[in-house]
């Protein structure tokens, strides 16, 4: 029997409704798991229409599908919200479309705690409009991490040119500085070579960042982050389950010969990583979360609301997102010693 993958619409306004249909008619989607859709099947329908899809799926309240999740076998779309005496623009935020959008990712992450689902896969969320509905996350992985009660957690950027995970996300530069700790950069490290090994079944090479312009030169640039804090958690993570390298400038860090030999990045804040991630692999890098209880991976793009809607998104993220989210419900056998 094929897992189930739960995908979030993701905003209805935004390009998440047209990628989940595209991955509904995907044939290696098909043929690696049964994807259900957390949204609204009236949503999907009038998106279908509007692009001339030829998805075919069931179609169940929540209630439905807890009382028949073992009972589905085929793409199915589970209605999340209502849209009585609603409606929405496509290109348009709301509050309505942020509500949306949240309600479906509370209800996919009660499916995979619950075990109805093997894993979560997310379409991509707008945070003004999450916020305009009142939730004041900065982005799925809080969301996540809440909701499975991890008390630490990161996000990795997944694709086979480059992978790298991050010990800051969402917030201002003015504020990396107070959230890089030692404590912080150790469970990113940890995370990440526990994830690598789930994915290759080996001992990884890793390679850690500096945070400053030629990872400070001794000093020269910046409060000496990286002989303070960045280096002794290196240290402290020094052992046989992997290999590790750093902190080394960033400007040089992803040059393809050292791509080529590295099997994940740690990168000290958002742009540091993103920019080589979304320059190599935009329609094939996947989003997920590690350190929490359930499998769950994303898109690595937005609602790209201006093109929503109009059968321009590329669904290749979606579809890898789908696919490494079956991966990792079923990886390879792991060492003893992870």
């Amino acid at each position: 029997m094929l897992p189930k993958i739960a995908i979030t619409m993701g905003d209805p306004a935004g390009v998440g409704p047209e990628v989940c249909l595209a991955a509904l008619c995907e044939p290696t989607i098909q043929d690696v798991c049964c994807p259900i859709i957390f949204g609204n099947s009236n949503v999907m329908s009038a998106c279908a229409e509007a692009l001339g899809s030829t998805a075919r799926f069931e179609r169940l309240s929540w209630t439905e599908f807890q009382t028949n999740s073992n009972r589905i076998y085929r793409p199915t779309v589970v209605d999340c919200f209502s849209m009585s005496g609603v409606s929405f623009k496509p290109g348009f935020i709301s509050a309505f479309t942020g509500e949306a959008s949240f309600q479906s990712i509370q209800r996919a992450i009660d499916a995979a705690l619950k075990g109805f689902v093997a894993g979560v896969t997310t379409a991509p969320i707008n945070k003004e409009a999450i916020h305009l509905a009142g939730h004041n996350y900065p982005g799925h992985t809080e969301m996540f991490a809440e909701r499975c009660d991890s008390n630490r957690s990161c996000m990795m950027q997944f694709s086979d040119e480059i992978t790298c995970t991050f010990v800051t996300v969402h917030c201002g530069y003015a504020d990396v500085n107070q959230l890089l700790t030692q404590q912080r950069i150790v469970e990113v490290i940890e995370l990440t070579t526990e994830a690598m090994w789930r994915l290759h079944n080996r001992k990884p090479k890793l390679v850690v960042c500096g945070l400053n312009p030629h990872a400070g030169e001794h000093g020269l640039f910046g409060d000496r982050e990286e002989e303070r804090i960045i280096l002794p958690a290196i240290e402290s993570c020094r052992n046989d389950r992997s290999e590790i390298e750093g902190p080394i400038p960033a400007d040089t860090a992803f040059l393809p010969w050292k791509r080529a030999s590295t099997d994940a990045f740690i990168c000290m804040y958002h742009d540091q990583g993103h920019i080589p991630v979304k320059a190599l692999a935009f329609d094939r890098a996947v989003n997920t979360t590690l350190g929490i209880s359930i499998i769950r991976t994303s898109v690595d793009h937005g609602t790209a609301l201006d093109i929503a809607w109009q059968g321009k998104a590329n669904p290749g993220s979606m579809f890898a997102a789908i696919k490494l989210a079956v991966r990792l419900g079923d990886p390879k056998p792991v060492d003893d010693r992870v």
